[in-house]
C-alpha cells in the first residue's frame, strides 16, 4: 500500500498531462482542418470570380463582333500589321 501512495501523485499528474496534451493536439488538428476548409472555399470563390470575368469578357467580344462585324485583334503583333 505504501507503493501505491508514493506512485499515485505521479500517475495522476501524468494522466493530467496526457489529457492536456491530447486536447491541445485535437484542437490543433481541428484548427488545421477548419483553415483548410476556409482556404478551399476562398479558392473556389476566386475561381468562380475569375470564370465570371472571363465569361463577361467573352460576351463583350461576342457583342462587339456582332456590332462591328469583325473583332479587333487582341495581340500587339496583329495590330502592327494594319
Amino acid at each position: 500500500m505504501e507503493y501505491l501512495a508514493v506512485l499515485a501523485p505521479s500517475v495522476v499528474v501524468g494522466l493530467l498531462f496526457w489529457f492536456a496534451m491530447r486536447s491541445i493536439f485535437n484542437a490543433d488538428k481541428s484548427e488545421r482542418q477548419a483553415e483548410a476548409r476556409a482556404q478551399q472555399e476562398a479558392d473556389a470563390r476566386q475561381e468562380a470570380r475569375a470564370q465570371q470575368e472571363a465569361d463577361a469578357r467573352q460576351e463583350a467580344r461576342a457583342r462587339q463582333e456582332t456590332e462591328m462585324g469583325k473583332p479587333e485583334p487582341t495581340d500587339p503583333a496583329s495590330r502592327e500589321e494594319k
